[in-house]
């Protein structure tokens, strides 16, 4: 029996330099896709107002880039999420928290839970709240650099000061 010949070597040099080129591409790709901000959608999130306003968010809200969610009716800002918005929401009613109004939306302002802030669209149905880590950006920007969004759905009421509703005499 004749002795086995030697194998040639492969090339698999080229083939190992051609994998770790791509790795060294995909790999930023892949670690850029951060999953999706996990949500629970608000009651109305398919009320027809709320598509409206989901589809004319910023890409970039308070310097943060927008970030995928997993429900209808809502918006992330940030890695981590610092700006969440649902759309969808029970409207509030009277309250005393603080009111203002920001390019003719009025939000009320919950600080009960510092440094989380939560904005709530008043006198518009659905309303829309928005969730700001303050620690993070500042609340007024957040507001404002969605209120053109928001005020896709028509108001029907707003912020009053208690000197409105006295009687005069």
């Amino acid at each position: 029996m004749p002795a086995p010949r030697p194998r040639r070597p492969r090339r698999t040099l080229p083939r190992l330099v051609a994998a770790a080129s791509v790795a060294v591409v995909a790999l930023p790709l892949l670690a850029s896709c951060a999953r999706p901000v996990p949500f629970e959608a608000a009651p109305d999130a398919v009320d027809p107002d709320c598509a409206a306003v989901i589809v004319r968010l910023p890409d970039v809200v308070a310097g943060q880039e927008a970030r995928e969610t997993d429900a209808q009716g809502t918006g992330a800002w940030g890695t981590p999420a610092s700006v969440l918005l649902r759309c969808g929401v029970e409207p509030p009613g009277p309250t005393t928290l603080r009111c203002v109004s920001v390019d003719e939306v009025d939000w009320i302002i919950d600080e009960s839970d510092a440094p989380r802030y939560r904005f709530t669209t008043y006198g518009r149905t659905p309303a829309v709240e928005v969730v700001v880590d303050n620690d993070v950006v500042a609340g007024t920007t957040a507001i404002a650099d969605v209120s053109s969004a928001v005020s896709v759905i028509e108001a029907d009421g707003g912020c009053t000061d208690l000197e409105d509703l006295a009687p005069e005499g």
